[in-house]
């Protein structure tokens, strides 16, 4: 029998002048990792809210609703006073209830939204934005390079710590790859996989590294066995599990001395920068949208990246988004290269994305 999703968090005695803080979660990985960045960067006690969403539910997010219509509340966390001072929320089908939320609190909920809003980004109190949604500038719109991350330095010395001897067979040093999978125009089909599995071992080889493999959840099951088939150097693959809950790719980044990372996630590049290690960018083939100038990478046909490439072209651009915005950025910072390319200086250290997002915050309760 199902039973309603369970409130969780960082819980505890909350002072009186502490916002209470409830993160409506994200129903992607990557959009679930920014918002627990963000509630843990505050150092405020928090509630997770779980929700379960009706399979016809989305069409609540496109009328702009104030509702519940698209959740099942009986599957879902408890949503009732005492009302939180703060949302953290993200992706479309929470708007209209963290648009309900506040409307239950008289008004005095702040809305922070991580991600791109499909409703007027003025509707909430803080937008947390990357690139490739190709916001305006404007003052409730707080612009990054890179999406909000967990990773720390503190946090990899301990990662390193648990998995050096997971992977102390394979001789240093450790060359890490995270791959992920289709997303918009670009797939990840076998071509592609065995291309960049060539790629990795001459750039292993050249360092003289043991690869360090993760697939993450879009990572399609045939290109990931044509990647592994390809590799001519040692490694360790780890095939990612939604019940696993060992996942080594926190260990892969503290251990490896440089990463390669499938452009098509914008979190995973997001979380590799923020090491401070080189990062080399695995293109993918495309259909209309190259990841890189005069490309023509292809040999990977899926009719949803070819309709997704049309919309790019002739849809309204609110409707896709646009991954190499988010390339330029990182190949203009010096924070990443294409594979296959060199480093022409160390990368900078990491950015502050968390700490800007954490003083926009905080400046909504100032008075």
């Amino acid at each position: 029998m199902n039973q309603p999703a369970s409130a969780g968090g960082r819980t505890g005695p909350r002072p009186a002048s502490t916002p209470r803080v409830w993160l409506v979660s994200g129903y992607r990985a990557g959009e679930r990792s920014q918002m627990l960045a963000l509630a843990e960067a505050l150092g405020w006690p928090y509630e997770l809210k779980q929700l379960t969403y009706r399979r016809r539910g989305f069409t609540a997010s496109l009328l702009r609703g104030s509702d519940l219509r698209g959740i099942r509340p009986g599957l879902s966390s408890a949503l009732q006073p005492p009302w939180p001072e703060l949302v953290i929320s993200a992706g479309m089908r929470n708007e209209p209830v963290v648009r309900w939320i506040r409307a239950q609190s008289g008004g005095r909920t702040r809305l922070v939204h991580i991600g791109r809003p499909w409703a007027r980004p003025e509707t909430f109190d803080l937008v947390i934005t990357t690139p490739q949604y190709r916001l305006p500038a404007q003052a409730s719109i707080l612009h990054n390079t890179m999406t909000l991350s967990q990773v720390t330095a503190t946090r990899l010395a301990l990662e390193a710590d648990t998995w050096r001897p997971y992977y102390a067979h394979l001789p240093e040093p450790y060359l890490g790859v995270v791959l992920g999978g289709h997303s918009g125009p670009y797939t990840l089909g076998t071509n592609t996989a065995a291309r960049t599995a060539r790629q990795v071992s001459a750039l292993a080889a050249d360092r003289g590294a043991s690869v360090l493999v993760t697939s993450s959840a879009r990572t399609p099951v045939k290109a990931l066995q044509v990647f592994e088939q390809h590799l001519s150097v040692p490694y360790k693959l780890y095939r990612w599990r939604p019940e696993n809950t060992e996942n080594p790719y926190l260990g892969i980044l503290a251990l490896s001395e440089a990463l390669v990372v499938s452009a098509d996630s914008v979190s995973m590049l997001s979380e590799a920068c923020a090491t401070g290690k080189p990062v080399y960018m695995a293109e993918l083939a495309a259909y209309g949208h190259p990841m890189r100038p005069a490309s023509d990478i292809g040999g990977d046909f899926r009719m949803a990246a070819l309709a997704y490439s049309t919309m790019m072209r002739f849809g309204p651009p609110r409707l896709s988004r646009d991954l190499r915005l988010v390339h330029r950025a990182l190949l203009e910072q010096g924070r990443a290269v294409w594979l296959g390319e060199r480093f022409e200086r160390l990368p900078p250290p990491p950015g502050d994305e968390i700490g800007r997002a954490v003083r926009r915050v905080l400046a909504l309760f100032a008075a």
